[in-house]
Parts: structure tokens; C-alpha cells; sequence
């Protein structure tokens, strides 16, 4: 890991960002504000709980705008998307993010280094990394969002509906998502060169491990200006469970790196971002780029 800065006073506070309704979420701030209370007295500590979907990046923007806060998101993927998005809303913006994993999906905490929040912040080594840009034209023509760990299409989606859907616990999720092959339709996408593709999924990653259970790449530098493109050219059934057995116990192995990548919709399609599922209409136009060092973290 490259880039670290020196110094243990680099925050004038502390922001806790957390959705209040999560079960066991009471205790687990309880916890942070002791902790942070018995060996950082003299940092101040905000508790700013949500009360809607997308507060997270509303008061993550609003905290990034001002000094150099550290911005905790105890949450899973998705409402660490939210905050990350938020910090990015505000150019030139001093703030240092971290997550606690209090979610159902926790990918990117899993794939990163782990460090106890109280060391971290004592130690105040603080060091970037990469996020994915995604530009979206079409229908909807220039929005922005950044994802930290991964963007994926068809497959990808529907395995976080299914989990979503299924019983909780490793054995029932894997069915759940084992059903949801049976719903899959491939998709066409056209790329920047006119090339036209049918995939069943595609995957562009910047972690190694997504979908909870799953190693899509050994690659772990998260740092380094690429990220990994994770393809199934369509294919029967029995293919696409082989790739889902594989991914949740040998890993897919390598991966060719880009640090762009762009296509157009020719169909419908779901799409994953960090957790979240959105649709995409046909004829939209994707470009995920690299945006090397664009998130400070410890």
C-alpha cells in the first residue's frame, strides 16, 4: 500500500454515520463513543444517524465540507457508498474516511488490511485509495457515482436480490442464489470500438472478493490506478453455477486490469454498485474509470 502521510492529529473530530433501525446498532455506538472517549478525550465525536435512504451521502457531504473530520460509516457496502459519494461531492475536501462493518454485506472491509479503529486513529497514518468513477449517458446523461469496491452487471445483481430475498446464513444464501440463475437473461452490450458482446455477467472490480462469499481476482492493490474486468460470455446454466462454485471456493485467478473501460446497453439490465441494485434502460452509455488516490482512508 503506497501513499501514507504522517501524524497523529490530522482530525479535528470524529463523525459517526449509522442507520439507528439496524438491529444491535444502539450497542455497537455505545461502544465507539466509550471507546473513543477513554483514550481520545480531546477529540470531538459526532453521532449523525439517518433517517432516509441517501442521508448517508447528505451528511457525509455536509461533514466533508468543513475541516479535516474523520468520517466512520458503521454500515455495510452500501451505506459506505453512500458516504464515500458524499466526501466526493466536495472538491478538494479534507476529510478521512473508514468503515466498521455492521451490514449484511461487508466486501470491502473484508478485502482491505484490518487495523482496530482506535489504533488507526491513534497512529493517524492515513493513505488513498482508488475508487470507480462511473459515468452514466443515455437516459441518464451525466450522472456521476463512485463506487469503492465493484460495479457488476447481470449475474452479479441478481445474486444480491436472490440473498436478499433468501434465508440469512452461508448455506441458505448459496441457495437463494442458485435460484436465481434460473431468472438470469444475457444481456448486449457495445463497446467503445463497435464490438458487440453477450455476456451473462460482467464484473469490474476493484477489490478481490465480492458477494460475500466470493474471490473474483488475486489481485488486492487497490491503489494502483487499474481495476480487474470479470467477464461470462453467455453460456448454458451449467457454466455460469461452475463459475459461481468456483468463485466461493478455488477464486476466478487472475484477471486482466484496465483503468477505463466503456460500453453501451443495447437491453435492460440490472446493475450493482457497492451492494445497491439499480436498472438500466437500453442504449445507456457506461464509462467506468479509474480515479487513482481519490479516497483518504485509514
Amino acid at each position: 500500500m503506497a501513499g501514507f502521510e504522517a501524524g497523529a492529529a490530522l482530525f479535528d473530530r470524529v463523525a459517526l454515520i449509522f442507520n439507528p433501525t439496524k438491529a444491535g446498532m444502539a450497542d455497537r455506538i455505545r461502544d465507539l463513543q466509550r471507546d473513543l472517549a477513554a483514550e481520545l478525550s480531546d477529540l470531538q465525536v459526532d453521532l449523525l444517524p439517518t433517517e432516509y435512504a441517501g442521508h448517508a451521502r447528505d451528511l457525509a457531504r455536509s461533514v466533508a465540507a468543513v475541516g479535516s473530520p474523520l468520517i466512520v460509516s458503521v454500515s455495510g457496502d452500501g451505506g459506505y457508498n453512500e458516504v464515500v459519494n458524499g466526501v466526493m461531492d466536495v472538491p478538494a475536501s479534507s476529510a478521512v474516511c473508514t468503515v466498521l462493518p455492521a451490514g449484511n454485506a461487508n466486501d470491502h472491509h473484508r478485502s482491505m488490511p484490518a487495523r482496530p479503529l482506535m489504533e488507526a486513529i491513534r497512529e493517524g497514518r492515513v493513505h488513498r485509495i482508488d475508487l470507480l468513477r462511473i459515468t452514466f449517458g443515455g437516459a441518464h446523461w451525466g450522472q456521476v457515482q463512485y463506487a469503492h469496491s465493484y460495479v457488476g452487471f447481470g449475474l452479479t445483481p441478481l445474486m444480491a436480490i436472490g440473498i436478499e430475498q433468501g434465508g440469512k446464513g452461508k448455506f441458505l444464501e448459496l441457495v437463494s442464489v442458485a435460484r436465481t440463475l434460473s431468472h438470469l437473461r444475457p444481456f448486449e452490450l457495445v463497446r467503445a470500438d463497435g464490438a458487440t458482446a453477450t455476456f451473462d455477467s460482467l464484473i469490474l472490480a476493484n477489490i478481490s472478493r465480492m458477494a460475500k462469499y466470493g474471490t473474483v481476482s488475486e489481485s488486492d492493490d487497490p491503489d494502483d490506478g487499474l481495476f480487474e474486468v470479470v467477464t461470462l460470455p453467455h453460456s448454458g446454466r451449467w457454466k455460469m453455477a461452475l463459475m459461481t462454485l468456483r468463485a466461493v471456493t478455488l477464486g476466478l485467478g487472475n484477471q486482466p486490469s484496465v483503468s477505463s473501460y466503456a460500453f453501451t446497453t443495447r437491453n435492460a439490465v440490472p446493475c450493482q454498485i457497492d451492494g445497491e441494485v439499480r436498472h438500466l434502460p437500453a442504449a445507456t452509455q457506461v464509462l467506468v474509470e479509474s480515479a487513482k488516490g481519490a479516497l483518504a482512508i485509514i
